[in-house]
C-alpha cells in the first residue's frame, strides 16, 4: 500500500474516532403557553465540539474529500465561510495536521474570527461577499491546496439515508414523544445542505412530515423558490450570519422543500433575544429566524384546530454575536425597531396572537 493511501486511511480513522467519542445533540422541548396542543422542540446543535450545526457538515465534507482522494498530507484546506463552517473545518484540519484558511466577509464577527484562529486556522477577509467563491478558488490554486466548497458539496457529502444524519437523529429522539412524527421540520438555508437532508430523509422514510425553509432579508433563496429560477442573484449579503446567500447555491434543492417563508431581520433578531431570555442562554440569529417560522406555522395549526409537533434547529451559541444581535448600539445602527418586534414574538408565543403577515410560498413537489 502506498504511503499516500496509508495517510488517507489514517486520516479517515482519526475523523471517525472523533465521531465515536462524541455524543448526540439534545432535543429540547420549548413550552409555549399561547400555542396549546402544539409541541415545539429545538435540536441543540450548539453542543457539538465546535459549537454549531456546521460540525456535522465539516465532518462530512472532510470524509467526502478523503474518500474522493482530494486531500493529501501536504494539502492546505481552503473554505468560503461566514464563520461557523470555518470553525468546524479548522478543527478537523488541525486533527489531521493540515493548515486551514477561511475566506470570509470582512464584516464577520470578531468572536468567530477568534474561534477560527483558536482552532489553528487563518482568516482571509474579503470586502465583497459575492466574491468569496472566486477568491477561495484563486487562493486554493495559489497554495496548491483544496477548496472544500461547502456550498457545492453540502447536499452530496451528507448521507441523507442514515448514518446518524440530523434527520435520523431527530426522528429517533422523537419516538417516545406525544406526537412522535412532526408536522413540520423548520430550517434556514445557508448552503442548503440541511434542508436537502431533511427533505430527502422524510421522503425516503415515507413520513408525512413537511419541511419548511425560512429565509432572511438580503437572501435570494426565497425569490428563487417562488420564481423557480436558480440564476437569480443579489448585490449584498445577509445580516443573519450563517444563513442567506446572494446567489442560489448548488446544494439548495427546492424540490424537497414544501414551503418557504421570508423572515424580516428585525423579527429574526427579536426572536433571538426573546428565546435567549426564555432559555437562559444566548442563541444565534439563524435560530431566531427558525423560531419565527415555527411560530407562524404553529399559529396556523392552532387556527385550523390541529395538534402536533414542530422541530427546528438551535444552530449555534449566541456568545459569538455579542457585538451584533445582543448589542443595542449595533441594532440601532441597523435602523431596526426591536422593541415592538420582541413584543410581537412574545404575544404569539405566550398569548397565541398572530405574527405580522410574512411572505410565504408553497408548491407541490
Amino acid at each position: 500500500m502506498s504511503s499516500a493511501r496509508q495517510w488517507n486511511n489514517e486520516a479517515i480513522r482519526i475523523i471517525e474516532a472523533d465521531y465515536n467519542r462524541s455524543a448526540d445533540t439534545h432535543l429540547i422541548p420549548l413550552p409555549l403557553p399561547g400555542l396549546p396542543g402544539i409541541d415545539i422542540y429545538l435540536k441543540d446543535e450548539s453542543s457539538h465540539p465546535t459549537g454549531s450545526l456546521k460540525h456535522r457538515l465539516a465532518r462530512s465534507l472532510f470524509l467526502y474529500a478523503l474518500a474522493n482522494g482530494w486531500l493529501h498530507r501536504h494539502s492546505t484546506v481552503v473554505e468560503a465561510s461566514s464563520g461557523s463552517t470555518a470553525i468546524s473545518e479548522a478543527y478537523f484540519a488541525r486533527l489531521l495536521g493540515l493548515p486551514f484558511v477561511a475566506v470570509m466577509p470582512a464584516g464577520t464577527s470578531p468572536e468567530k474570527i477568534a474561534a477560527i484562529e483558536f482552532q489553528g486556522g487563518r482568516c482571509h477577509l474579503v470586502d465583497d461577499p459575492t466574491q468569496l467563491h472566486a477568491e477561495s478558488t484563486r487562493l486554493a490554486d495559489a497554495l496548491g491546496g483544496h477548496f472544500m466548497d461547502q456550498f457545492t458539496y453540502a447536499e452530496r457529502a451528507t448521507d441523507w439515508r442514515a448514518n446518524n444524519n440530523i434527520a435520523e437523529s431527530i426522528f429517533g429522539q422523537m419516538a417516545l414523544e406525544r406526537h412522535p412524527q412532526p408536522r413540520w421540520l423548520v430550517a434556514s438555508a445557508g448552503t442548503g445542505g440541511t434542508s436537502a437532508t431533511l427533505g430527502r430523509y422524510v421522503r425516503y422514510r415515507r413520513h408525512a412530515t413537511r419541511v419548511a425553509c425560512v429565509d432572511p432579508d438580503h437572501s435570494v433563496f426565497y425569490d428563487s423558490y417562488v420564481q423557480n429560477d436558480a440564476t437569480l442573484t443579489l448585490a449584498c449579503g445577509s445580516r443573519i450570519e450563517g444563513i442567506g446567500r446572494p446567489r442560489v447555491e448548488p446544494s439548495f434543492i427546492p424540490q424537497v422543500i414544501d414551503t418557504m417563508i421570508k423572515v424580516p431581520d428585525v423579527l429574526s433578531i427579536a426572536a433571538t433575544r426573546w428565546l435567549a431570555e426564555h432559555l437562559g442562554r444566548r442563541v444565534g440569529g439563524s435560530t431566531g429566524c427558525n423560531l419565527v417560522g415555527v411560530l407562524a406555522l404553529a399559529h396556523e395549526m392552532r387556527q385550523h384546530g390541529e395538534v402536533g409537533s414542530i422541530v427546528t434547529l438551535l444552530c449555534d451559541s449566541g456568545e459569538r454575536y455579542g457585538h451584533s444581535y445582543y448589542d443595542d448600539g449595533w441594532v440601532a445602527a441597523q435602523n431596526l425597531a426591536l422593541a415592538p418586534a420582541i413584543a410581537a414574538i412574545a404575544a404569539t408565543a405566550l398569548d397565541g396572537a398572530p405574527l405580522p403577515t410574512l411572505p410565504r410560498h408553497t408548491r407541490e413537489n
